[in-house]
């Protein structure tokens, strides 16, 4: 099978051959349709997460098809549309685990992190961590649904029932919170990269009722705020916007340092947190809800073999809505 390999953090992805994997006991082999790009590549590609000292596939917004089974799988059958997100094994026996918390088991394996990843034609995945793919979303349209979606909407339930929401980074992620947070009846407010009037045209249309710079200050105070971009300098701006009580979410699994602030903006009990990874029950929420919202994703697709081209321009911001390879 061809696959886009990292050899190691810092270097273009190379094109190689290599075998098709064998699924184990409870892994499934899928032929891959398609696997999203998000800025958790990025981190992984550029070395701002620990280097495994090894090569390995990225990608972790994979739908598939379900090839070949392992001994033990029943939940899924052959030919069945498949999706695979970046949480892809845990141990199941930690209180993590027991706790259906997952999401922080000291153990577990992230697709195209630790394990190979979509950027290939094949890959193999844990069962358990294998989601069916609702029916009305083509293969392109789905892969953002895997993470962006998944992370994005564990951040909305961190933020509570704001009713004033706030998104700082308005990419892959954002563009789908914003349509879920509007069916659940909240008013958003978008806030994008100095000088990028399309981004905020973008939000706009996409349900926003305000658009802005990441520095500005909202028209009237946030109820809550998820910050999507990894800059630290955020933090602090966030938390003058919310309003007293109001909760700042930190979204992704890489940031810059934040810098120090005065406690009289953390006073009056507002709250900064993180989300970590998803969960089972995540996967099957969101997608259940996806297409009754309908979560409509707008994607920008590449072939297999420019996955580089693909994640430059991720990084220099280049991308409306999401990045996908069809392989």
């Amino acid at each position: 099978m061809k696959a886009m390999v990292l050899a190691r953090p810092g270097v273009p992805l190379h094109e190689a051959d290599r075998p098709v994997p064998t699924p184990g006991p409870g892994q499934v082999l899928l032929r891959v349709r398609a696997c999203g790009i998000c800025r958790t590549d990025l981190h992984v590609v550029d070395g701002e997460l620990a280097d495994l000292g090894r090569p390995v596939v990225p990608g972790h917004q994979i739908v598939g098809e379900v090839e070949a089974v392992g001994e033990g799988v029943d939940r899924l059958r052959i030919g069945q549309r498949v999706g695979v997100p970046w949480l892809g094994w845990t141990c199941g026996r930690c209180r993590f685990c027991a706790g259906g918390r997952e999401n922080l088991c000291a153990d577990a394996r992230f697709t195209g992190y630790h394990l190979d990843g979509g950027f290939a034609e094949q890959a193999v995945a844990d069962a358990r961590y294998t989601f069916p793919i609702p029916e009305g979303y083509p293969d392109v349209q789905a892969a953002p649904l895997l993470c962006a979606g998944l992370i994005g909407y564990r951040a909305l339930g961190m933020a509570g029932d704001a009713e004033r929401l706030g998104l700082y980074g308005f990419g892959a992620a954002a563009h789908i919170v914003v349509q879920v947070a509007r069916h659940q009846g909240r008013r958003v407010f978008a806030f994008t990269r100095p000088g990028d009037r399309e981004a905020r045209q973008f939000a706009l249309s996409l349900g926003a009722e305000w658009a802005g710079q990441a520095g500005e200050a909202p028209p009237e105070p946030l109820d809550a705020a998820i910050l999507f971009a990894p800059a630290g300098e955020l933090v602090p701006i966030a938390l003058r916007a919310v309003e007293r009580g109001g909760t700042v979410v930190c979204a992704g699994i890489h940031m810059s340092d934040i810098p120090s602030f005065p406690y009289r903006i953390l006073w009056e009990e507002r709250v900064v947190r993180s989300v970590a990874n998803l969960t089972r029950r995540d996967g099957d929420e969101f997608l259940a809800l996806a297409p009754k919202v309908p979560v409509r994703t707008e994607v920008e697709t590449f072939p297999l073999a420019a996955a580089n081209e693909a994640l430059d321009r991720l990084r220099s911001g280049r991308i409306r809505g999401a990045a996908v390879l069809v392989v």
